[in-house]
């Protein structure tokens, strides 16, 4: 162990190169790790910010589009029956969802109850679908910075060791083995800073659209 420690920092004193590259291949085993999985939990965090994106766009017109349409109908009946067998939108889906129970239980005595628990069972199931993945955006956010801390002191431990090794304090023996560790740190903040922020956007944003279902319901089960 100590001689692949002292062999390493011989190698590492003599390439000045600190290209990213560079300061992966020099990595060891546990900060290659370190760098593979925030690197794959940043690509999968930017996947799943750029889905969120679009998906917001596209129901909050949608939902406009569908309100609009709905609030102009003669009637909820017959805006149901002309809908057509696929729709996208999470309100039309909650609307004819309730449209199916109300059809169904005209003549029930509790038909209020029924209509006002479809009505939340609906809403909670699209927004399941919405905030799906928020979890893994918050746990990057919330564990890469220390996942690369891990790798940053690993690294910095390994320098140290080849300094007690070699015998020789000049920052050419340690300079390289830090600029590695220090970029596991990089890397993680680099991960958990978009999770963080994108995190909070689409909470906020799922908190919006949740309130407009609501509101919505609401105002339908005043009609029936």
């Amino acid at each position: 162990m100590e001689a692949d420690i002292s062999t390493q920092a011989v190698g590492l004193a003599s390439n000045t190169d600190f290209s990213i590259f560079q300061l992966f291949i020099r990595a060891d085993i546990i900060v290659k790790s370190v760098i593979i999985i925030l690197i794959a939990c940043s690509v999968y965090s930017w996947a799943i910010i750029f889905e969120k994106f679009k998906l917001f766009k596209k129901i909050n017109l949608t939902t406009q589009e569908f309100e609009n349409k709905f609030w102009k109908s003669k009637s909820a009946e017959s805006f149901y029956n002309n809908l057509p067998s696929k729709i996208d939108d999470p309100m039309a889906k909650v609307f004819i969802n309730s449209m199916q129970v109300l059809l169904k239980s005209k003549r029930a005595s509790n038909l209020d109850e029924r209509m006002s628990r479809m009505l939340e069972i609906s809403i909670e199931q699209q927004m399941e679908k919405i905030e799906k993945n928020y979890t893994f955006l918050a746990t990057v956010g919330a564990t890469a910075p220390f996942i690369g801390l891990f790798g940053t002191v690993w690294g910095i431990m390994n320098s140290f060791q080849s300094i007690a090794i070699s015998r020789n304090t000049s920052l050419a023996i340690v300079a390289p083995g830090i600029a590695e560790a220090l970029f596991a740190t990089a890397l993680g903040l680099l991960a958990a800073i978009p999770a963080v922020i994108a995190f909070n956007k689409f909470s906020n944003d799922s908190k919006k659209y949740s309130q407009k279902l609501e509101n919505f319901s609401k105002r339908f089960l005043s009609i029936i």
